[in-house]
């Protein structure tokens, strides 16, 4: 299904009427697969909280995203796509690190960076690219801060991390980057291991020693943090700033007033309004399972379509195709739901809450410098962004 044309920042407009009239619906995959999609907001967070509804990739039933996502995820998986019990123990040996608590920890440090960094991209010519020029920098500089990953080789691990989250990258070619980037994060990990800091890394270590962890599902783990931890967040910061100029109203309101709860009460609507994670969360049934009326049996695939149910008037009240930066949306699916929900959310959420004011404030009279029609969107990928985006100030 496709965005309407010139409305970026809308899912497929199939999803209204299919809420309505056939919340729960057949569909057919880029596989030739027929998979179920779930568009309710209720239906899908059912979905997500169902034990009896698996994550692991390796069941043949399950509905993937694309080939290169496939064969990647299926060889080499992670927590991700792993279920109870095994999947809360690889968890837990990072709540640590992520926990909120610790997180607000590092909002001093995040300002700093996004302070220098702006400084850098200030400084340079214009029109400049807000998402290779600021929004990759930022992101890519906290997570690997974070981790303990060498922030100047961030241009190759963002370009292998876009080979590996493209739906248009082929098998052959998604492996050959997962082992590129294997083997950087393998060597890595021995210079570390010789070298401990107080860093992720370090900590995972710490666990293989003591006999938690193997150092194929270390070098796995650091794959899926370092990708996740840039990517996401580096789409949300441009295109959120995109969906602010294009409306200037509450562009404004957000400008009259970047207390931290107005900010942070933005963020989550921003998360709503744009969800980037918009291949929707993927299951497979494990045994048979009626939802909101519709029996999904064993070995059935099911898309629960959180872009969808982010956009449910149900959840989120009258007008919810329209950004409202009032709007209380706490409670959406952008992160997802359940046992799988989105350990780096609090990561995200202040790397975010730190961007947008600071982007306010900084440069009041920032602009697009090309039209919203010209600018690439990320359409195939894993998660919904912009390649590119042009701006002046």
């Amino acid at each position: 299904m496709s965005r309407p044309p010139g409305c970026p920042f809308d899912p497929p407009a199939e999803f209204r009427d299919l809420r309505a009239d056939e919340p729960i619906s057949r569909v057919r995959l880029w596989d030739g697969k027929i998979a179920w999609l779930v568009t309710r907001f209720d239906d899908v967070r059912e979905v997500l909280a169902d034990p009896r509804f698996s994550a692991d990739m390796t069941n043949p039933g399950f509905p993937s995203h694309s080939a290169g996502v496939s064969v990647t995820r299926q060889k080499h998986p992670t927590f991700l796509n792993m279920d109870d019990p095994e999947h809360a123990r690889h968890r837990r040996m990072l709540t640590r690190d992520f926990m909120i608590k610790r997180v607000e920890a590092l909002r001093p440090r995040i300002q700093r960076h996004v302070d220098e960094l702006l400084d850098e991209f200030t400084a340079g010519p214009q029109p400049a690219d807000l998402v290779t020029g600021f929004a990759l920098p930022v992101t890519s500089s906290v997570i690997s801060e974070l981790l303990g990953v060498p922030y100047e080789d961030h241009e190759f691990f963002q370009r292998q991390s876009g080979l590996l989250i493209s739906g248009e990258t082929g098998a052959d070619e998604a492996l050959e980057a997962f082992a590129t980037i294997r083997e950087y994060l393998g060597g890595l990990v021995e210079r570390k291991a010789a070298e401990p800091a107080p860093d992720v890394i370090s900590h995972l270590l710490e666990i293989e020693r003591a006999g938690g962890l193997s150092r194929d599902e270390l070098i796995n783990m650091l794959n899926l943090l370092l990708r996740a931890g840039h990517e996401t967040t580096a789409n949300m910061i441009a295109l959120g700033t995109l969906a602010l100029l294009q409306n200037p109203a509450q562009l404004a309101a957000l400008k009259a007033d970047t207390s931290p709860a107005v900010v942070a009460n933005a963020v989550e609507e921003l998360l709503r309004y744009l969800t980037i994670t918009h291949y929707g969360r993927r299951r497979v049934a494990l045994e048979d399972v009626e939802v909101a009326g519709t029996l999904i049996r064993k070995g059935e695939g099911v898309v629960a379509a959180n872009d969808s149910a982010n956009r449910d008037p149900e959840a989120f009240g009258d007008n919810p195709d329209e950004l409202d930066l009032s709007r209380s949306a706490r409670h959406h699916l952008t992160f997802g739901y359940g046992v799988h929900q989105c350990l780096g959310q609090p990561l995200a959420r202040v790397e975010l809450q730190v961007v947008y004011p600071t982007l306010l404030r900084r440069l009041p009279d920032l602009r697009l410098a090309a039209p919203v029609s010209e600018l690439p969107f990320k359409t195939k990928n894993v998660f919904y962004g912009l390649f590119a985006m042009p701006v002046e100030w």
